[in-house]
């Protein structure tokens, strides 16, 4: 169903997101048993710096809806580029969106994606809700596979197209949880997995934010020619500390969503 507001979109992704991770259901359903409001500090979306589905592109349904551009980062290690958007109602959770950057791989990793974004409808990227479309082309397990050679990122959009990759829990808006590490160890002892990569704890106050989110749940996805069972979302949570003129700070640190980035990993 094609939606075309602003909280329809929201809803949508959202609905289409917890369905693929039921994990982060598990999690959103035990905290609000404990009385938790549950508000989203902000929406991941994974993309490529192809001209047809650049983070621009992504985010013009976000901006169409009064979003506007705050920030970006850069990822060297895992060669990506990314942006986020923050929304005047502070109530609605910020969009970050992050893209691979083509160019620096190698031309077998361009000549799958290539060959993928050719196979998207012509203007469906300019549709109102493709940032929840799913995927949009063809791929086997062997490009799967493929891919995951040079970059987890991009093999996880090849199988997962254009939905969340993950939401944020906004730790501040909790009431029995003021301190991310006590709720990190609350879920775990609740059968929850964390990322440990750096540390369960990404950032700190000095930073001005900290990051922690569970591991994906694997589950099993179609491709072309079969089945596999790979990564897909997880949930993440996040503190945020105010700055020196005493505002609470709205942006990312590059190097703690590195980690973060790594919740999709296979190896981890």
């Amino acid at each position: 169903m094609t939606v075309k507001t602003l909280p329809a979109l929201l809803d949508k992704m959202w609905k289409d997101y917890v369905e693929i991770n039921p994990l982060a259901l598990k999690v959103y359903d035990l905290l609000s048993s404990q009385g938790e409001s549950l508000l989203n500090d902000h929406i991941a979306l994974r993309t490529f710096n192809h001209p047809r589905v650049t983070i621009d592109v992504i985010a013009r349904p976000f901006i169409e809806s009064g979003y506007k551009y705050m920030g970006d980062y850069h990822f060297p290690d895992k060669k990506l580029y990314a942006k986020h958007f923050e929304h005047a109602d502070s109530s609605l959770p910020k969009i970050f969106i992050s893209e691979l950057k083509l160019q620096d791989f190698s031309p077998e990793l361009n000549r799958i994606v290539n060959r993928m974004i050719e196979e998207i409808p012509a203007g469906k990227e300019n549709e109102f809700d493709f940032v929840s479309a799913g995927r949009p082309w063809n791929v086997t397990i062997q490009d799967y596979k493929d891919l995951m050679k040079e970059s987890d990122y991009a093999a996880w959009v090849s199988a997962f197209g254009y939905r969340p990759n993950h939401f944020t829990v906004f730790i501040n808006a909790l009431k029995n949880f003021s301190e991310l590490a006590g709720l990190n160890e609350y879920l775990k002892a609740n059968g929850f997995k964390l990322n440990s990569s750096g540390g369960e704890i990404k950032g700190s106050k000095e930073v001005c934010l900290e990051q922690s989110s569970t591991l994906a749940n694997n589950i099993e996805v179609n491709f072309n020619d079969g089945k596999l069972t790979i990564p897909a979302c997880y949930y993440e949570f996040a503190k945020r500390y105010p700055m020196k003129d005493g505002k609470l700070y709205q942006g990312f640190v590059a190097a703690s969503a590195d980690k973060i980035f790594e919740s999709t990993s296979q190896g981890q």
